[in-house]
């Protein structure tokens, strides 16, 4: 055997018989604040795009609920924008102290519907395994955000909200036809 034939056969054999490193099954998430102190999750493959809105943009609709701002032109279509602080019983996004001139919208996807969710500002993406998530318990989350919850994160490490369960809500699933 020459040289080069030891050095390959050397780099074959795994001297400290280490196993392979198992599959990564963390999902990515983006993390936004929700409510004065809190903030919230959603995997961020249900999350289509992430667009500043200017305010005078948003066309309102008339005799919605309060929490609809109104709709937008995204694509070509008519999106949805739904101020989710206001959804879940915070205060309005457009009513606080600071006039605001532009909002940040998430479009959200599923079952072939779009919506978007207005917040102040997107933090982070975040790696979560969701196979750890725990159901939600009533009493720790208020009425309001429990149909749009998936579950919490363990260790305080965030609220996972539910996209299917948001977009297919009743508030605007009768006016959206």
């Amino acid at each position: 055997m020459n040289s080069l034939d030891l050095v390959l056969t050397a780099s074959t054999l795994d001297p400290l018989s280490l196993e392979p490193l198992p599959p990564d099954i963390r999902r990515r998430l983006l993390r936004f604040p929700l409510g004065v102190e809190d903030s919230a999750l959603i995997p961020l493959e249900q999350i289509a795009e992430i667009l500043r809105v200017n305010v005078a943009e948003i066309l309102p609709v008339p005799k919605m609920p309060s929490c609809i701002l109104g709709i937008c032109n995204w694509r070509g279509e008519m999106l949805w924008l739904i101020d989710l602080n206001h959804l879940v019983g915070g205060s309005p996004l457009l009513q606080q102290e600071q006039i605001l001139t532009s909002v940040v919208a998430m479009v959200i996807q599923a079952n072939e519907q779009s919506l978007g969710l207005v917040v102040p500002q997107v933090n982070d993406i975040e790696l979560h395994d969701l196979q750890q998530i725990q159901t939600a318990a009533s009493g720790l989350f208020p009425s309001r955000l429990l149909p749009f919850i998936l579950g919490a994160i363990p260790g305080d490490k965030g609220t996972v909200l539910n996209v299917a369960s948001i977009i297919q809500s009743p508030l605007w699933q009768v006016h959206r036809s």
